[in-house]
């Protein structure tokens, strides 16, 4: 449970270095296209699973499992595609990637989904750009994304799309951002910014505060000064649940700064943990997420067929099955091109509807909740094809 902070102490414990544990500082970007290969799509066709397994952390091989599990229940669902999935362990390791996808594509894999990690991705796609080898990556870093990477986790252009787009259309069009001064806090805000400016909204200012408790208490006046100024309709945070999120929103009411009158806005998941939603100052608050009835879906099959819950980033091997398998289908032999996997109409997934973008990164159907009385409501529901609200 999280507490409410009355006085600076030491930051909150485990705080995570960035917003998400998929954003790893990006290597070079893989920039090349592989050429592409046939795919027989009448036959079984290989797939290579690429899981961190092998790192001697337990949180890897839990996540690995997942990964595993959430692929097999996907390929499952398929209506007469026949997926033979091969797992490679990486070890969570850039090298160890690359010489598993290595040897993955020698053994006749047609596409790679994985790795997680960002580092990891981007050598993996290194390593077989030239191989006529797409990699479907579990990162949400858009930085690696690109020639024949893609990344299937929710990114921060998407997120921030989706809820300044809302916001706008509510009337909270000039916007601060408030934003923790590290690689990921300002790829957010960046984010953020773009957003606004492609919404014809208003950036208010940008206020970045250091990564740590004591920053925050310091940057807290000069940030409620910002927002009180009368020139500010909302605040986009990049802080999330791990790290200064709950501070910062207890501190800026207490600097006078009234919720009702500037919108709080989150570009990470303030329901995770569920504690979050508890916290006084996330009350009134707005963050976007998938669509939650699917969802819900998602995690009961998933708790029925494997006893457990399903790991927060499973999903994300669902769907990059179930983007393979719907091509697949198709029967065309460049089933797994480049140009097969960004057609425009897109996929669904455990977590709603989602495509692939040319420069590598995706584009997914969120919905916009506001925290209410401990509880999430979702104001604004997730479009079930691209075109409707939010894109």
């Amino acid at each position: 449970m999280f507490s409410i902070l009355r006085k600076p102490r030491a930051f909150l414990p485990k705080v995570i270095a960035g917003l998400s544990t998929l954003w790893l500082a990006a290597c070079d970007p893989v920039g090349m296209q592989a050429p592409t290969t046939g795919t027989n799509t009448g036959t079984t066709v290989p797939v290579a699973l690429l899981v961190p397994s092998g790192s001697g952390n337990a949180g890897d091989e839990v996540l690995a499992r997942a990964l595993k599990q959430a692929a097999d229940l996907a390929i499952s669902d398929l209506d007469g595609v026949k997926i033979d999935l091969r797992v490679y362990n990486t070890g969570g390791n850039p090298q160890l990637a690359a010489q598993a996808a290595t040897k993955a594509v020698d053994e006749g894999a047609k596409i790679i989904l994985g790795p997680v990690y960002a580092a990891s991705a981007n050598a993996v796609g290194l390593a077989v750009a030239n191989r006529g080898v797409n990699v479907l990556a579990f990162s949400n870093n858009t930085e690696i994304a690109g020639g024949n990477v893609f990344v299937l986790g929710p990114t921060f252009p998407n997120t921030a799309n989706r809820l300044v787009s809302y916001a706008s259309r509510q009337g909270k069009r000039r916007i601060l951002i408030a934003h923790e001064d590290t690689t990921a806090g300002q790829a957010g805000a960046n984010a953020i910014a773009t957003a606004i400016s492609r919404s014809g909204g208003t950036l208010a200012g940008k206020a970045p505060y250091p990564f740590s408790q004591d920053g925050v208490v310091r940057a807290a006046p000069g940030i409620a000064a910002q927002a009180k100024s009368g020139t500010v309709d909302a605040i986009f945070m990049t802080a999330d649940t791990a790290g200064a999120l709950p501070l910062l929103t207890q501190l800026l009411p207490e600097q006078g700064v009234d919720p009702q009158t500037v919108k709080f806005v989150g570009l990470t998941r303030w329901d995770i943990p569920p504690a979050t939603l508890a916290l006084p100052g996330v009350q009134g608050g707005w963050f976007a997420l998938p669509d939650p009835n699917l969802n819900q879906q998602y995690q009961s099959r998933y708790q029925a067929a494997f006893g457990e819950a399903p790991h927060p980033i499973s999903g994300l091997a669902y769907d990059g099955i179930a983007a393979i398998g719907a091509l697949v289908k198709s029967g065309h032999a460049n089933a797994l091109s480049r140009e097969a996997l960004t057609q425009g109409a897109g996929f669904v997934g455990v977590n709603g509807i989602f495509r692939l973008r040319g420069d590598g990164t995706n584009e997914r159907g969120l919905a916009v909740a506001e925290v209410r009385n401990n509880a999430v409501v979702v104001i604004d529901p997730a479009p079930r094809s691209f075109g409707g609200a939010g894109f």
